[in-house]
């Protein structure tokens, strides 16, 4: 195994992490930005009122992406196990 193969797999772990992590964080963003708009628009400055909706919005996001991210996953590990012996 030479250090460019290490960095290589390395590189895809990150890219493979990241990808994963984009729609989760995406919808806790824009949610965020909706309330954070209706919150000064209406003046009201509760902190409970911007989490729960993200919150909500987040694990409905996991609901819907979960079975790509999972998918994804499997994917990547079953190509790092797969791909094992042909790097020892």
């Amino acid at each position: 195994m030479t250090e460019g193969l290490v960095l290589q797999i390395g590189q895809r772990a990150i890219y493979v992490a990241l990808l994963l992590a984009v729609p989760i964080v995406g919808v806790g963003l824009v949610v965020g930005l909706i309330v954070a708009v209706v919150q000064a628009s209406t003046s009201i400055n509760e902190q409970t009122l911007s989490l729960l909706p993200k919150l909500a919005a987040m694990a409905l996001g996991l609901l819907f992406f979960g079975p790509w991210m999972l998918s994804t996953l499997v994917d990547f590990t079953r190509h790092l196990l797969v791909s094992l012996p042909a790097w020892i």
